[in-house]
This record gives structure tokens, sequence and C-alpha cells, in this order.
């Protein structure tokens, strides 16, 4: 399969949603799962994934039963951490 086409001007809802599904599960997440839950398309899902790979933020492991994986780093963790308290800070109301 081809690599997607890059992503211009990433919509940060759909970065957001990719990064807070990897941070409550814990875990690595199938790929399929993980494009369910940041209700994406498969087409769009690959170009963020892509994106968000190529930015040091998830990493994507082939697993011993054949599927594929996908994981936060360290940068992906603080990332949502950092973007959590943004929202926190600018946009919610107290």
């Amino acid at each position: 399969m081809s690599s997607p086409e890059p992503l211009e001007r990433p919509d940060l809802y759909v970065v957001a949603r990719v990064l807070e599904r990897l941070w409550r599960e814990q875990a690595p997440m199938l790929k399929t799962r993980l494009q369910t839950a940041s209700r994406v398309n498969y087409d769009v899902f690959r170009k963020y994934l892509s994106w968000l790979t190529s930015k040091g933020l998830v990493e994507v492991n082939n697993c011993d039963d054949g599927h594929e994986r996908v994981s936060l780093t360290v940068e992906g963790e603080e990332a949502y951490r950092r973007m959590v308290q943004w929202v926190r800070d600018f946009i919610s109301t107290r």
C-alpha cells in the first residue's frame, strides 16, 4: 500500500481525538480500533497516522499476531498533556 498524501493543515480536533484515545487506552491499539475511535474514514486516518508518526507522537508496531498496533511515544504523551492544559487554560469555563 502506498503512503498517503501528506497533511497540509491537520485538524487539531482529529489530532486530539487520536492522542486522547491512545492516552486513555494506555496500551497499544489496533489500527482499526483507533481509526473507529477517531471518527474519520480510513483514508483520512492513514494521513493523520502518517503525520503523527512523522512528528514523533505515535509509533506503529507489527505484533506477533500479524496486526499493527499504534502507541503513544513519550513526546505524544507530552503533547497530549500540553493540549489538555491549553484547553483548560483558554477554552474551558470555570
